[in-house]
């Protein structure tokens, strides 16, 4: 327990820049109150003292703001932060170095008994407000939005947004390499907006380079017939060089 706690505290300097020492985390963080109670209630709870685990838990929610079940499964590392309406239903199971935000529901879509809560794998982080409900699976590395409902799984490394929550799409890796060598050379950075955020403008931009892509190896193409057919044909014009231009000045503004 004591070295869970140990991983708890620390795992906060990492994920929270507010934090300034460990005197101020322990005194001042009501989400670490919370995962201390959690801890010593799920104890209680599998030592079958289901009455006094219960009652430990109602007083923290009371103190913290932040209800957990002590019937919960949860793993290391794991951050609630400011933490205020945060609540963790029985049967909810959460992986390690998961974070959570304040008003965060892990809730249950059915009165009857079982597995109704979701499950979190490692590395989630499940933005303010947002409702995960029922029990789905949420996948390692997810994301969920803030105020996002989530009622569908959601796959490895991928971010649901909206009410219903929907998949955003996840660029594959040839994908993301082949748009980073497209803007590349016309002359900016596409990836200056973090790829977690479903920004539109990004989106837009990552459907431009697509397009870009798609144009070049057309020509290439043709003009490779061209030389098969003339041999004397020769590519003497060479494309403008697209940096310095107002163009490239606006784009790379937009993508920073």
């Amino acid at each position: 327990m004591f070295s869970q706690l140990k991983e708890d505290v620390y795992c906060i300097f990492d994920r929270d820049p507010a934090a300034r020492n460990i005197l101020e985390i322990l005194t001042t963080y009501p989400g670490i109150h919370a995962i201390i109670f959690y801890r010593l209630t799920h104890g209680l709870w599998r030592r079958d003292w289901k009455w006094l685990a219960r009652f430990l838990a109602a007083l923290a929610r009371w103190l913290t703001g932040i209800e957990i079940h002590p019937g919960a499964t949860i793993g290391r590392r794991f951050f609630i932060d400011h933490g205020m309406g945060v609540v963790i239903g029985e049967t909810a199971v959460i992986g390690d170095d998961c974070t959570l935000y304040h008003g965060v529901t892990l809730g249950g879509t059915t009165w009857q008994k079982g597995k109704r809560h979701p499950t979190l794998g490692n590395n989630v982080v499940v933005g303010a407000g947002a409702k995960v409900l029922g029990p789905i699976l949420i996948g390692d590395g997810a994301r969920i939005g803030s105020n996002a409902v989530v009622v569908k799984p959601v796959p490895d490394n991928a971010t649901a947004i909206g009410i219903p929550a929907k998949i955003t799409e996840i660029p594959k890796d040839t994908l993301e390499k082949r748009r980073l060598e497209t803007a590349k050379k016309i002359g900016f950075d596409a990836y200056g907006t973090s790829n977690d955020m479903p920004d539109p403008v990004l989106n837009a931009i990552n459907r431009i380079l697509d397009h870009l892509h798609a144009v070049d190896h057309r020509m290439d193409r043709m003009c490779e017939i061209l030389r098969q057919q003339d041999p004397s044909f020769v590519e003497n014009e060479q494309l403008p060089d697209l940096k310095g231009c107002e163009l490239h000045s606006q784009l790379d503004e937009i993508a920073q």
